[in-house]
């Protein structure tokens, strides 16, 4: 070591600074607490375990001379005063079109079997967010392949969408049915926190050979620890920041929202960080506009971020707080309804549930009105389905109703469609408009139009004249 030195004095470079080493001197859980070490939030460490040799650990937080540390990688054994040893890990990640058709982890490291990553480029892990008045605004429809959203909730190009639905009503098939049809160049795949199964069953069933050619997966199941499951959702959101500052145009499908935020509660409170909400700290609420604020349209070169978030609501509650959150900081929501799954209607979309906030500003407004048209049916037959189902209701009593009722088999023929049947933009409208087409209670509806009964007259009007005639913005 003193000749190290004496030769950095002769050379005139200054020697470099050498790294404390700190130990371990408690384990909680997940969570280990150091002594010994000086490292800011995001650093790296190895930890010296007797069965695996080390294993790496993120610094999660401090308090006074103690270092919060949680290993990205489950470990199985370490000692009481293990040596934490800093690493020079710098703070990038791959990126590039060699992750096209892979299957990777948090760390940028492959997951499934065909070999090493090719040459990438390494890219700051956390850039600098764009300034929100220099994003190109939301002005061209994307065509998602999906009739009952290209219709009813046109998406925009560079949209952030939530995607809200229970267990088990169809989150992952629909976001496949949107990675094999959507016209985008690059699709990110996010899978934080579902179970291990899924993550197969998603690449092979619902991505495909063909879909996985434009696809990057970044996978982090349920058993991986909560650094590993917060790093594969920002790194997803990493990957599809780079494609689109290369004016590629991407989409980000992230499943799911819920668990990220969940694995960001549990390190919150392994460090000490009080619940607030339903069991969540606060620390849960800023990380989700930290990580959507990240997609979008980028500087004007062409290329966006159009993302789509699934939120699990337990119970169908919609009122989870992190679905309350999700739904204030999004461009719009599409919810799955377990009732429309049991009528065996897929994808199970509630029309009238759903909102797309960007809809008004990429569609002419014929188009808009046309799918305002359609829900105010939908949803009428919706109100009187009780009294129908019992035979309660008389045909007559009311005009809007019995055409609710007469439209219901095309409703629900719009609403249904086949897994592997993509249904782009032009036909999904034609679909739309088809249940406008001119009925006989339409002279019956003009009064209850004159009374108000209905929210545009418009929609009396249109229909009678055979269809509404798109004109070119």
């Amino acid at each position: 070591m003193l000749n190290y030195f004496n030769r950095c004095l002769s050379d005139g470079i200054e020697p470099a600074k050498p790294l404390a080493v700190g130990y371990i001197a408690r384990v909680v859980g997940l969570t280990l607490e150091a002594r010994g070490i000086n490292l800011a939030l995001g650093a790296r460490c190895l930890v010296e375990d007797g069965e695996q040799g080390s294993f790496e650990v993120e610094v999660v937080g401090f308090d006074s001379d103690i270092t919060f540390l949680m290993p990205l990688r489950v470990f199985s054994s370490v000692k009481p005063g293990a040596r934490v040893t800093p690493t020079s890990t710098s703070d990038s990640v791959p990126a590039g079109n060699a992750l096209l058709g892979r299957v990777i982890d948090g760390t940028g490291k492959p997951l499934d079997s065909k070999g090493p990553i090719g040459h990438c480029d390494n890219i700051k892990f956390h850039p600098e967010p764009i300034n929100p008045l220099l994003r190109e605004p939301i002005s061209k429809p994307l065509d998602v392949g999906v009739c009952s959203v290209n219709a009813s909730l046109t998406i925009g190009c560079g949209q952030r969408v939530g995607l809200f639905a229970g267990s088990g009503v169809g989150k992952s098939v629909l976001l496949g049915m949107m990675t094999r049809f959507t016209e985008a160049d690059v699709v990110i795949v996010a899978l934080v926190g579902e179970r291990g199964k899924e993550v197969r069953e998603f690449v092979e069933n619902n991505l495909g050979s063909h879909g996985m050619d434009k696809t990057i997966v970044v996978a982090a199941p349920a058993d991986e620890t909560p650094v590993m499951r917060l790093r594969a959702g920002m790194y997803a959101a990493r990957l599809s920041e780079h494609f689109r500052d290369a004016g590629k145009r991407t989409l980000l499908l992230f499943d799911s929202l819920t668990r990220y935020a969940q694995a960001q509660r549990e390190i919150a409170l392994a460090t000490g960080e009080p619940p607030a909400t339903r069991g969540y700290p606060p620390s849960v609420f800023a990380r989700l506009p930290q990580l959507v604020e990240r997609a979008g349209n980028g500087l004007g070169n062409g290329g966006s971020v159009t993302a789509f978030y699934t939120v699990l609501v337990e119970g169908d509650d919609l009122s989870d707080p992190v679905a309350d959150s999700a739904r204030a900081i999004l461009d719009g929501h599409i919810v799955l309804s377990r009732d429309i799954a049991g009528q065996g209607i897929y994808p199970a979309v509630d029309i009238q549930a759903s909102i797309s906030r960007s809809m008004a500003s990429i569609v002419p407004p014929e188009h808009l009105l046309a799918a305002n048209q359609v829900k105010q049916l939908y949803s009428r037959f919706e109100q009187s389905k009780d009294l129908i189902s019992v035979g309660a209701y008389t045909s007559g009593i009311d005009a809007i109703t019995d055409l609710a009722i007469a439209r219901q088999p095309q409703i629900q023929a719009f609403l249904s469609q086949g897994l592997n049947d993509p249904i782009n933009l032009k036909n999904s409208l034609s679909r739309l408009l088809t249940i406008l087409e001119p009925v006989e209670t339409m002279e019956s509806m003009d009064e209850q139009s004159a009374s108000g009964d209905l929210v545009d007259a418009n929609v009396v009007e249109a229909p009678r004249r055979g269809g509404i005639a798109l004109g070119n913005r």
